[in-house]
């Protein structure tokens, strides 16, 4: 039971902290997310554990992926993926939207550099010749 309300606890500030970030009140998160005021008040404090169903409004709410709701809530396990990702990800100065977006952009060069054999000094040194 004490597991419970730690995890209940550690979503409870998550969701506070992101509230906070994002500059709205408790009140209008309630609104946006579809659930009461009282309800996401006993959420913040950790009285409450979320199902996933009101993790996702919450979510939606605060403009922030459910997954990283999930994985605050001990759903889900954090995904794995390198240094870089893990460093985005344990940044606790980037709201999830900014880490979402480098994470999108790292990932998106990751993918396109699998995809050309073109060592990197040769495309420097082309990009280079375009410039002039």
């Amino acid at each position: 039971m004490e597991k419970v309300g730690h995890i209940a606890s550690d979503i409870g500030e998550y969701i506070r902290q992101q509230r906070n970030n994002a500059k709205i009140s408790l009140r209008q998160l309630s609104k946006l997310a579809g659930v009461s005021n009282p309800y996401l008040s006993q959420i913040e404090r950790g009285v409450r554990k979320p199902s996933a169903e009101i993790l996702q409004q919450i979510a939606k709410g605060l403009r922030i992926s459910a997954e990283a709701l999930y994985v605050q809530a001990g759903i889900l396990d954090l995904p794995s993926g390198g240094p870089v990702p893990d460093a985005i990800r344990a940044d606790t100065e980037l709201t999830e939207r900014q880490k979402l977006v480098l994470l999108d952009v790292y990932e998106s060069f990751r993918r396109e550099n699998n995809h050309t054999d073109v060592p990197v000094q040769e495309s420097e040194h082309h990009a280079e010749h375009q410039d002039r």
